[in-house]
């Protein structure tokens, strides 16, 4: 499953927040990504549509 936000690192930090283990922000020509599973073992996707800026 896969769920599109517009703050990437809003959506990252509430996660970790709430105890999910998330990766790590993928950072892709497409957009930036997170991914974790749920209780019952479905993998999900969390994208931003637009790569986040990042330094350099």
């Amino acid at each position: 499953m896969q769920v599109v936000v517009t703050d990437i690192e809003e959506a990252y930090e509430d996660l970790r927040g709430r105890g999910v283990e998330v990766t790590e922000i993928q950072d892709l020509p497409w957009g930036s990504f997170v991914y974790f599973s749920d209780p019952d073992g479905n993998g999900w996707a969390v994208q931003q549509t637009t790569p986040r800026k990042t330094a350099g």
